[in-house]
């Protein structure tokens, strides 16, 4: 795979670059010379960062564009999920099962989701993409299948699932006449069940909408099609996946690594 070359760079103003960053627009002014899928994933880091850091993060990527021009094809993309995005999922992961064990018993959760916090053939792949050796379709499919399987019952709004679950199956179980603790067991053994199966559909879902969308991107070194695929999204539901961790940057590791992928030299 060859890589053209960069556009000429972005002519905006930053305050115009900066206005439209804040106004949360779903395409980029013309002027800026950005591309849809940068400027999608842009508006997501900037809506996610502290107003300070999030201006502050908005005026290094203008100055970026300015002096090095907007990104060709995706390569930026591969570095950024291989360096920054996979490992900061794997450790997620990690951090969850260890601080929930019977996350690894759990009878709703598939061997497949159990075995993709090993993150390693996807980030071989983007890593295989960014040196400008790129593999088919259906090899994307498969080694993100797993990932976004992760990702996305790491994003799940498990607890408050959990709670909803187990509220309703408690005041049921009360008004059929068991008593306090029985109901409290119950709404506990219920929701166990329902957020654990809930969370699966929802993984499952996601990961069978974006994968073939994903794998055709990333095949054919598509622009247009990553950038239809929610990239904004995507970093949206690894901030929340990660929600748990305590030590917490995670949002600006995400935009520290964008920023170091549209930087890093071509091999």
């Amino acid at each position: 795979m060859t890589h053209a070359a960069r556009p000429a760079p972005t002519t905006a103003a930053p305050e115009t670059f900066l206005t439209a960053l804040r106004t949360q627009t779903s395409e980029p002014p013309p002027a800026t010379g950005i591309p849809t899928w940068l400027w999608r994933l842009a508006t997501a880091v900037h809506g996610e960062l502290p107003p300070p850091d999030a201006d502050a993060w908005a005026a290094r990527l203008h100055d970026l564009l300015r002096t090095a021009g907007a990104p060709a094809g995706l390569r930026a993309v591969h570095v950024w999920q291989a360096n920054t995005v996979l490992p900061l999922l794997a450790e997620t992961t990690d951090t969850a099962v260890a601080a929930d064990p019977d996350r690894a018993t759990d009878k709703t959760v598939s061997a497949d989701l159990h075995r993709s916090a090993d993150t390693t053939v996807a980030a071989t792949l983007h890593r295989a993409a960014a040196q400008g050796t790129p593999v088919d379709r259906d090899t994307w499919r498969s080694a993100l299948h797993p990932v976004l399987l992760c990702l996305h019952e790491a994003a799940y709004d498990r607890a408050s699932a959990y709670a909803e679950g187990h509220a309703g199956a408690r005041d049921y179980a009360l008004a059929n006449g068991y008593s306090a603790a029985e109901a409290d067991a119950y709404g506990h053994a219920y929701a166990r069940l329902s957020s654990g199966a809930n969370a699966r559909a929802f993984a499952e879902t996601h990961a069978e909408a974006l994968g073939p969308a994903l794998a055709t991107a990333y095949a054919a070194d598509d622009c247009l099609a990553y950038a239809d695929a929610y990239p904004g999204a995507q970093l949206r539901a690894v901030v929340r996946a990660t929600a748990a961790r305590d030590d917490a940057p995670t949002v600006r590791r995400l935009a520290e690594g964008l920023l170091t992928a549209l930087t890093t030299p071509q091999p």
